[in-house]
């Protein structure tokens, strides 16, 4: 589980951004709201929506890109 935020200010497209506490491009403590722990960027989402319009994930580290992991329990 992560702990994300939520920008205050919006970005160059007008979106405020959700990130997580370890993202490098996290705003300052000033710059940003706190909106809980959550498995996923998307599962946050949904809280940010509740608090303002206009909302993106992070491309750094709310990526939505799927890994699998394969294990052969047969052994």
């Amino acid at each position: 589980m992560k702990f994300f935020y939520l920008s205050s200010n919006p970005n160059k497209d007008g979106l405020h951004e959700i990130h997580d506490r370890e993202c490098e491009y996290i705003p300052s403590s000033y710059e940003r709201d706190y909106l809980g722990p959550y498995n996923s960027g998307k599962e946050a989402m949904r809280k940010a929506l509740t608090i303002r319009n206009g909302v993106a994930l992070c491309k750094n580290c709310c990526s939505t890109t799927v890994h699998s992991i394969i294990s052969d329990l047969s052994e």
